[in-house]
């Protein structure tokens, strides 16, 4: 077998030959978390959405996982996002791994709900600003959307007749 030194030994232990190197590459290379990421991570320890409107670029696009078409602008965002935060933000709630880049991040996320074990994503893309211009939410398994879409409808329910009792 020929290419780089050590390569044959690599592929023999059924490990990309360049898995070592790559590994240490990303630990000597890692760039510093963007400060939107640090922003949104602030958010949702506070469990305060208020912080949404700075955060969230005009004309930003929410897909979430159980609304069929795409939702536009910051206020419906900010609506979406304030009630993940209540619904989500409990105390088993944890990012539990992050792939970031110079515009991008997906943030992989644990909780449990009512004896439910969720697992989701959130992908975020963000402009030179800072802001965050389109958010994507993906969540497994089946029982959790279905949790999800429930208590979503219940505290978007709830908001919405607040908001009109005023």
């Amino acid at each position: 077998m020929q290419g780089a030194p050590g390569a044959q030994t690599a592929a023999v232990r059924g490990e990309h030959p360049g898995a070592a190197a790559m590994t240490t590459f990303r630990e000597n290379s890692m760039p510093k978390t963007p400060d939107v990421i640090d922003q949104w991570h602030s958010l949702v320890a506070s469990g305060n959405p208020a912080g949404l409107d700075q955060l969230l670029d005009d004309d930003v696009v929410f897909h979430s996982p159980v609304v069929h078409t795409p939702q536009c602008g910051k206020a419906i965002t900010s609506l979406y996002l304030g009630a993940a935060f209540s619904v989500l933000a409990n105390d088993a709630f944890t990012y539990v791994r992050e792939v970031v880049g110079e515009h991008d991040a997906v943030l992989e996320f644990t909780t449990e709900i009512d004896g439910i074990s969720i697992n989701g994503i959130d992908m975020i893309h963000w402009n030179d600003a800072g802001q965050i211009t389109d958010f994507k939410v993906m969540v497994r398994p089946l029982k959790a959307v279905n949790l999800l879409h429930r208590k979503m409808a219940e505290i978007l329910q709830a908001m919405s007749q607040a908001s009109s009792a005023r």
